[in-house]
C-alpha cells in the first residue's frame, strides 16, 4: 500500500556516538523523503562528530574516527539537511523518543532554528509494539517477509523502516492511511518537549514531569520560584527543553503586558 500523504514526508536514521540526546552526536544521517505524488529521493551523510566514537559503539554501527575524519561536521551540513526536511512529516523507527530530539539538539547546536510545531511524527516503532512487540529486524521479517542483512546501517535501516510502514497499513485495516492519524497513534505520552521532561495536563497546560515540582504547571512555577527558571537554563537539559521553557516564558511575560 501507498502512503496517503497530503505533504512530504522523510523518513531518516541516525548512528551516533551514544544515546544521550543532549551530548552525544551524529556520525551519519540517511533520509528517505517520499512526496506525495509517490516520487523519492534519498540522501546519506556521514557525518564529523568532533568527538570521540567509543569502540563499543563503533563495534555496534561499523563507524570509526578515522571514517569521519575528514567529513564535514553537523553544523556545516545544517542548512542542507534542514532544506530538505522543513517542509515535511518526519517518521522512523524509535524516531519520537531518540533520532528527533537527537535531530533537534543538533540543529540547535548549528543555531537552526528546528520546531515541530506543524510538523506529524510517525514512528513505525511504536505502531509496531502496539501490533506485535518486536525489533525493526523482526519487524523487517514479520512484515516485509525479508532478512535485513545490513542492520545498524543508517540507509538500510530507512529504507526498511520505511517499507514496514506501508506493510502496516497493508496488514490493519483499522490503521488509517493518513500521516496526522499515525503520527497520533505512533505517540505515547503527549510532551511538550521532546526529552519528556515537559508534559501537557488535561487541560493543554505544560507541566514538569520531574523533580520536586513534578506535577505542577510551568506558568506557576516560573511565577513563584524565578530562580528555578534560570537554573534551568543553567543545567544539563537539552536545548529543545531550554527552548521550550523560553517560549513559555515569554508568552507569560506577553500575557502580563497584554
Amino acid at each position: 500500500m501507498q502512503l496517503n500523504l497530503t505533504k512530504p514526508i522523510c523518513f531518516f536514521d541516525l548512528e551516533t556516538t551514544g544515546i544521550n540526546i543532549s551530548k552525544d552526536r551524529i556520525v551519519e544521517i540517511s533520509i528517505l523523503k517520499v512526496h506525495p505524488n509517490g516520487k523519492e529521493e534519498a540522501k546519506t551523510w556521514v557525518v564529523n562528530p568532533e568527538m570521540p566514537i567509543p569502540a563499543e559503539v563503533t563495534a555496534i554501527h561499523g563507524i570509526s574516527d578515522a571514517d569521519v575524519a575528514d567529513k564535514p561536521t553537523f553544523k556545516a551540513l545544517s542548512k542542507e539537511i534542514y532544506n530538505l526536511i522543513k517542509d515535511s512529516d518526519l517518521g522512523g523507527f524509535n524516531s519520537n523518543r531518540f533520532d528527533i530530539p537527537l535531530l533537534a539538539e543538533e540543529m540547535l547546536r548549528a543555531e537552526v532554528d528546528f520546531d515541530m510545531k506543524n510538523t506529524h511524527s510517525v514512528d513505525v516503532q511504536t505502531i509496531f509494539h502496539k501490533m506485535e512487540q518486536r525489533t525493526l529486524v523482526a519487524a523487517y521479517k514479520f512484515y516485509c517477509n525479508k532478512d535485513l542483512d545490513d542492520a545498524h546501517s543508517a540507509e538500510a535501516d530507512t529504507k526498511a523502516t520505511y517499507e514496514v510502514l506501508k506493510a502496516q497499513l497493508d496488514r490493519y485495516e483499522d490503521l488509517k492511511n493518513d500521516t496526522k492519524f499515525l503520527a497520533e497513534f505512533s505517540s505515547r505520552k503527549k510532551f511538550a518537549d521532546f526529552a519528556g521532561f515537559l508534559i501537557f495536563n488535561k487541560e493543554g497546560e505544560e507541566c514538569f514531569s520531574f523533580g520536586k515540582h513534578k506535577g505542577k504547571r510551568v506558568v506557576d512555577v516560573m511565577e513563584k520560584e524565578p530562580g528555578y527558571f534560570g537554573w534551568l537554563l543553567n543545567a544539563d537539559f537539552p536545548l529543545y527543553t531550554k527552548k521550550v521553557l523560553t517560549a513559555i516564558k515569554l508568552r507569560q511575560f506577553n500575557n502580563k503586558l497584554g
